[in-house]
């Protein structure tokens, strides 16, 4: 088995995984130093999970916290310009692809001694994180932001996190949690890099949906990168071992009104971000803007901004063809079309949409786009 270490990607330098750490030096970002990827025999088939891909893993925990998060289901559907192949990621204990992360992240801090944990989030993440530390017996502490609707924190106070409300913006709550992070260790799912190590079993799994082999095109969601780079670093994997012959492209979906990736990618000067439908991708400052950048150059992809119309009327046609998402994800939908339109992608080609969250965590925004009063 190949040994890693956490990787400053700008810097070169590394350190051992043996003391857990969230992040380089001055505050840098990490990864895990590559490793190459698995073969068909190395899959352990009579697990239905994303830890039948455990081999993929830096190393294999004694006690592995799963709920039987991934294997979730590929379906073929017609959208406006072609047919897609829909990965419903929304099929997880959670509701939301973050089940990936939060399994693999807190299954190997665990197993380097970490009990207990704090996150950043009034999402997906801190739902996923709070469910996962509960299963796994660690305590989980969730900073939001004051003005977080009370209703978004259910999921994670119904799981026994302990809730923070923290004065200010988002980028608060974020400092706040930098602050904190001297007491508990950061489990943040935008920071650890253990967390991509979930996220990076999409790729394994969509090889194996694809019967052992790469789909020409890959168009997710993207906030913070981390399907973006769960996807690169996954199917980087299996290409330097020789299981594909090369990689998909990757598309990477934002909201016009806050699309710092799609931006850069595209060429466009930043802009201040302004609210949008898509909230769970409104991240105004990704930390891995630069990895998110190569991989989408890398992989010969791309990116598409789109506009709240684009990304409500995606929201709705999904919905009435009984696929219930979050606009946030719906959003990747509005991007096949685009770049269908566009010529960017071909119909004849093989391209999976992924969707991220239910919609059931949205119902209020689906509400005021029908005219509901709640």
């Amino acid at each position: 088995m190949m040994m890693q270490s956490y990787l400053d990607p700008r810097s070169g330098r590394t350190w051992p995984l043996a003391e857990p750490r969230w992040c380089g030096d001055g505050i840098a970002p990490l990864l895990l130093t590559p490793r190459d990827g698995l073969s068909r025999d190395d899959i352990a088939t009579g697990t239905r999970s994303i830890w039948r891909y455990a081999a993929a893993f830096p190393w294999m925990p004694k006690g592995p916290i799963s709920m039987g998060e991934g294997c979730t289901p590929l379906v073929e559907r017609a959208l406006p310009g072609g047919t897609a192949l829909l990965k419903c990621e929304w099929f997880m204990p959670t509701g939301s692809f973050k089940d990936r992360g939060a399994s693999v992240m807190l299954s190997l801090l665990r197993d380097r001694g970490i009990s207990r944990v704090l996150e950043d989030s009034s999402g997906n993440g801190g739902a996923a994180v709070s469910a996962y530390a509960a299963a796994g017996g660690m305590a989980a502490t969730i900073f939001v932001p004051a003005s977080t609707s009370p209703a978004k924190t259910v999921q994670s106070r119904a799981a026994g996190a302990t809730i923070a409300l923290i004065p200010g913006s988002r980028q608060d709550c974020a400092d706040a949690a930098l602050a904190k992070s001297a007491e508990l260790f950061y489990a943040s799912h935008n920071w650890q890099p253990f967390f991509l190590e979930g996220t990076k079993t999409l790729a394994y799994e969509l090889w194996e949906d694809f019967g052992f082999a790469a789909p020409d095109n890959i168009i997710v969601p993207c906030g913070a990168g981390s399907n973006v780079l769960g996807c690169w670093l996954g199917f980087s994997e299996l290409l330097r071992v020789g299981q594909i012959a090369k990689l998909p492209r990757i598309f990477a979906a934002q909201p016009a009104n806050c699309g710092p990736i799609g931006r850069a990618a595209l060429g466009l000067p930043a802009i201040e971000a302004k609210a949008t439908i898509a909230e769970g991708t409104a991240i105004a400052q990704p930390i891995r803007l630069a990895e998110c950048l190569t991989a989408l150059r890398e992989s010969e992809g791309g990116a598409v901004l789109l506009s709240e119309d684009e990304i409500a009327t995606a929201s709705l046609e999904l919905a009435r063809g009984g696929v219930y998402v979050e606009p946030t994800c719906a959003q990747a939908a509005a991007a096949f079309s685009r770049l269908i339109a566009q010529g960017r992608i071909a119909a004849r080609e093989s391209t999976v949409v992924v969707l991220t969250g239910t919609g059931l965590k949205a119902t209020p925004r689906y509400a005021e786009m029908l005219g509901v009063v709640l």
